[in-house]
């Protein structure tokens, strides 16, 4: 007998993992492998965040603790936004996640109905639509280009056969590293609030720019979803940590699915997240390295045939336009695993109607990594 598989599994794969798992068995084969592939911090937590949190694995049990998470993290975050943005955020709307993936997901949930319909542009983060579409969740891709900077725009909003149920933007973004102008961002979170569209800011890549200054929704809009993560500035990938700023009506419908999906978030990662705020030194040497490995790539990628790249205002990635070299960057991307030993992201993984002529460069790694796979390129070029 046949079982039932259920549809709201059968989503795409997120590529990125997919090129990660290739590269892995060639390094298991023997071969050298420049990692320019996925978006993670080549550096761990913060060293003094480690010695910290020592004394709360001697010290507490690391049982369950309250869904939205202890309140000592709350209170740290809420003050963040009133060191890092003027804002006040009040510890209440602070929701603690496990990772800004199970934001995402709680985002969702408590949001959105099965068959609304949520906007979000193509290039873009591909778990968006992934989960939504997981959830009976319609998303609406809005194709960005270089003229508005890879950026969704009120006009593209006004030109949907009717308004969508809800916007998701990223700014700076997963894969263009663009960050939306401060102006424009206001102007759009008071067109969403004024119009019923619940907005969804993804910022996980705040306090990693160069140059551009960036905008949190976070007191902009009474009814938009914040999502921040310390994956990215704070360089905890694998501890699985975020967190959500949520407007009150939200607030217990989404302890009630976190009670359920995740109880909690992880409890040593919710220490070891309080102690990286006391951290700002070694973070910010992280940035300074993501700045130099910008310039390494921006200076050397035009020469190497790829001269057209989306703004890289913030984020660690390069976003190119290959179309005068492949028009199957998938098929790119593997040859240039196989024969140079470069990992990279074809931009198919972001935008499925022009990913095909496009690649991600993570420049996430170390600054001589950045050098040599500029070295490999120029030979298999």
């Amino acid at each position: 007998m046949a079982f039932k598989i259920a549809t709201r599994g059968q989503v795409p794969p997120f590529m990125v993992m997919d090129v990660m798992g290739d590269a892995a068995a060639l390094e298991r084969a023997g071969r050298s492998i420049i990692h320019l592939e996925v978006g993670q911090p080549s550096t761990g937590i913060p060293r003094a965040a480690l010695a910290r949190i020592e004394k709360a694995l001697q010290g507490d049990a690391l049982g369950y603790t309250l869904a939205h998470g202890i309140p000592p993290l709350r209170e740290r975050i809420a003050a963040h936004y009133q060191e890092m943005y003027g804002v006040t955020v009040s510890a209440e709307s602070i929701f603690v996640t496990t990772g800004s993936s199970g934001g995402f997901v709680l985002a969702f949930l408590s949001a959105f109905e099965a068959g609304d319909r949520v906007a979000l542009a193509a290039p873009g983060y591909p778990a968006y639509r992934h989960i939504l579409k997981s959830f009976g969740v319609h998303p609406e891709l809005i194709p960005v280009d270089a003229s508005t900077r890879y950026q969704p725009t009120i006009d593209h909003l006004k030109k949907m056969s009717r308004l969508p149920d809800g916007l998701i933007i990223a700014s700076p973004a997963n894969p263009t590293g663009t960050v939306m102008l401060h102006d424009e961002f206001v102007a759009l979170a008071e067109f969403c609030e004024k119009n019923g569209v619940r907005l969804i800011s993804d910022e996980i890549y705040h306090g990693i720019t160069y140059g551009q200054k960036v905008t949190t929704a976070a007191g902009l809009s009474e009814n938009a979803i914040v999502v921040n993560s310390f994956s990215k500035y704070f360089s905890m990938t694998g501890w699985r940590v975020g967190w959500l700023v949520i407007p009150p009506d939200l607030r217990r419908s989404m302890e009630c699915l976190a009670q359920n999906l995740f109880i909690s978030p992880p409890t040593v990662s919710q220490h070891a997240a309080l102690a990286v705020f006391d951290c700002r030194d070694e973070l910010e040497a992280n940035v300074a390295r993501y700045a130099r490995n910008r310039e390494v790539l921006l200076a050397q990628l035009p020469a190497l045939g790829f001269d057209k790249l989306a703004p890289a205002d913030g984020a660690f990635y390069l976003y190119a336009d290959v179309a005068k070299l492949t028009d199957d960057a998938q098929d790119f991307c593997k040859r240039m695993l196989n024969e140079a030993g470069i990992a990279t992201t074809p931009g198919i993984d972001f935008d499925p109607f022009e990913g095909r002529h496009f690649v991600r460069f993570s420049f996430a790694g170390s600054t001589p990594d950045m050098e040599e796979a500029c070295a490999r390129l120029r030979k298999w070029r």
